[in-house]
């Protein structure tokens, strides 16, 4: 596993290539931002972790660029903004996690690996449901014959639904299975990440499969 730190700290970018390469990862580090997106663009990794407060350009903007053209790879934001504001933002931007300086190796390194556990292939099922198909091995979607482009983020929040195919899921209950993290009870992070996530698999199809349960969550399912 490859992974990309954009760190501008060099004495952090040192501590995180040592303690991640003592952890079996080869890992290569940029300290300024547009040289890291550059690096994010042409290169091949499984994990990005990125700073915010880069030289040469904003890590949000980075994020933003990334997600443009790479809808898959699993990126965790690790910087020194602590406000629950920061973290939905960059949620929001399509970030996977996010860790606040200063940190614990070992808690980053736990995420590192949970994030690798969701994003490499383990399940054999195919969720069928209406037209909509999802294969998890190859992290794959499509309704009909067409393919669904979608981000990491994205693709687990679909998936935790074909689960619960018929259940209602709590935006608590949402909130913790996939970004285990706990916000504030009037934080809309998951609402904005299920309006991402039905502009692309239901906006361009008459019948909808994700639907709210007003005051409660959300389901997906098909409905007469």
């Amino acid at each position: 596993m490859e992974i990309l730190v954009i760190e501008d700290d060099k004495k952090t970018a040192a501590f995180l290539r040592r303690g991640l390469t003592e952890a079996g990862y080869t890992v290569e580090v940029e300290h300024d931002g547009k040289e890291g997106l550059w690096l994010a663009k042409i290169g091949d990794h499984d994990l990005i972790i990125l700073d915010i407060l880069l030289p040469g350009m904003d890590g949000r903007e980075i994020m933003e660029e990334i997600r443009k053209q790479d809808s898959q790879t699993p990126v965790i934001f690790l910087t020194a903004l602590d406000q629950v504001s920061d973290r939905v933002k960059g949620l929001e931007l399509g970030a996977d996690d996010y860790l606040v300086k200063p940190f614990a190796f070992s808690e980053l390194l736990a995420r590192v690996r949970t994030l690798f556990r969701r994003t490499t292939p383990s399940e054999g099922n195919v969720f069928k449901i209406q037209d909509l198909k999802i294969d998890p091995v190859v992290h794959k979607v499509t309704r009909g014959d067409q393919k669904i482009e979608l981000t990491s983020q994205e693709f687990n929040l679909l998936l935790l639904l074909a689960r619960y195919e018929g259940q209602v899921l709590t935006r608590t209950q949402i909130m913790q299975k996939i970004w285990e993290i706990d916000f504030e009870p009037n934080t809309n992070v998951v609402d904005v990440a299920v309006r991402r996530l039905r502009m692309k698999v239901d906006d361009p199809f008459e019948t909808k499969l994700i639907h709210t349960v007003r005051g409660v969550g959300y389901v997906l399912e098909k409905r007469a």
